[in-house]
């Protein structure tokens, strides 16, 4: 019986609806006499055929059923086609408005007081026309409910598309998002690691012959800067897991990591001087990566766009709700290229700044030099991205 449902549940609709004109035919065929046959079965044909368009045409079809009825009534011949009525009624108020469906009700139960009126057997009038009035009212109920549950599943498809939709578009927006995170995390860890380096084997360069043994703990720095860059960038490309020995080795960079980037800018031939004022224990990693991030990038670009004898200073303020970063030189005022928008440098200062409701400020300072300037809070509902 499964077998035999899921293969009708294939059939054509059209199909299920040829099935109730043939067996109204096959009826009238088969009980009526000779001489009533051929009004029977017209009029059996004109109620029961329209029903195979109903699903194209509900009203039309539901018309003409309608008309045929009446046709009947007047000629005074009872059909079991009747019931086509019903059908038809159903199929309007499954497929047309609310008006639609009382009108169509309004003309059977019409139809129905007519009928009860002339061929209610005995006189017995109210029982039969309660029980099709019943029918009547179950068939447009059951359309307007099919209409109703159509609907609603209609409106839940288009709900789910329209969630899916968002959901796409905001996983395109994470994957833009953490690409632009990676590609702010690799210029400021490439740009600087590389600086640092080339000072480095220009120093060691320099100092190969007069003083070898300074070229080679700048060779060592060099190895060194190379091994924490590719840390930063495995773990800036996300394959750096947290139980790595590298990753327990190399932690996550932060205020305490900038008095060992200030000695490896000293080293790289830029003095540079820090100084911490209050506690930042409650700072969270993430700020504390930005504060890191924008130090690293200020004392950066003051080692590439500044002569040899430039001092560097770092101070950075700890408060309950803020961090504040200041960073400032000694090197000469003319603009520097880091400085025009160019997606990244400043630009991308700004961008982590503004991460935590910081606006950056960066420019020559009116005493010479060129200072960096930006203040973070803390209380804002943390960082959109670090």
């Amino acid at each position: 019986m499964t077998a035999a449902a899921r293969r009708a549940s294939r059939l054509p609709p059209v199909v299920g609806d040829a099935l109730l004109p043939a067996l109204l035919l096959l009826n009238v065929l088969t009980t009526r006499p000779v001489h009533e046959l051929p009004v029977a079965a017209a009029l059996t044909a004109a109620l029961a055929l329209p029903l195979l368009w109903r699903r194209r045409a509900p009203l039309p079809v539901f018309g003409a059923v309608a008309a045929a009825a009446l046709v009947q009534w007047l000629a005074d011949v009872q059909l079991p086609a009747d019931v086509a009525l019903l059908v038809a009624l159903y199929t309007a108020a499954a497929h047309s408005g609310r008006r639609g469906a009382l009108v169509a009700a309004a003309v059977v139960e019409a139809g129905a007081l007519l009928a009860c009126l002339r061929w209610a057997p005995g006189g017995a009038f109210l029982t039969p026309f309660v029980a099709v009035t019943a029918m009547v009212v179950a068939a447009a109920v059951l359309g307007v409910n099919v209409r109703t549950t159509r609907a609603y599943l209609a409106a839940v498809e288009e709900r789910a598309a329209r969630l899916e939709h968002e959901q796409e578009q905001q996983a395109r927006l994470a994957v833009a998002e953490e690409r632009t995170r990676i590609t702010r995390e690799m210029h400021d860890i490439v740009t600087h690691n590389l600086s640092v380096m080339v000072a480095l084997t220009d120093a060691a360069v320099y100092a190969q012959h007069r003083s070898p043994d300074r070229a080679t703990t700048a060779m060592l720095q060099v190895s060194e800067t190379g091994r924490q860059a590719l840390t930063d960038m495995r773990r800036a490309l996300g394959v750096l897991r947290t139980d790595e020995p590298d990753a327990q080795r190399h932690p996550l960079p932060g205020i305490a990591q900038l008095e060992s980037l200030a000695d490896q800018m000293g080293a790289a031939g830029l003095p540079t001087r820090l100084e911490v004022h209050g506690g930042h224990g409650h700072v969270p990693a993430t700020a504390q990566l930005t504060v890191y991030r924008l130090v690293q990038e200020a004392l950066t670009n003051t080692l590439k766009h500044t002569p040899t004898g430039t001092r560097a200073t770092v101070r950075i303020g700890c408060s309950t709700g803020a961090v504040t970063v200041d960073v400032t030189d000694s090197g000469p005022r003319p603009p520097r290229p880091a400085a025009t928008p160019s997606g990244h440098g400043i630009p991308g200062m700004r961008e982590r700044a503004a991460a935590y409701g910081g606006t950056l400020r960066a420019g020559p300072l009116p005493g010479g030099g060129w200072g960096v300037r930006t203040r973070l809070l803390l209380d804002g509902g943390g960082a959109v991205s670090a």
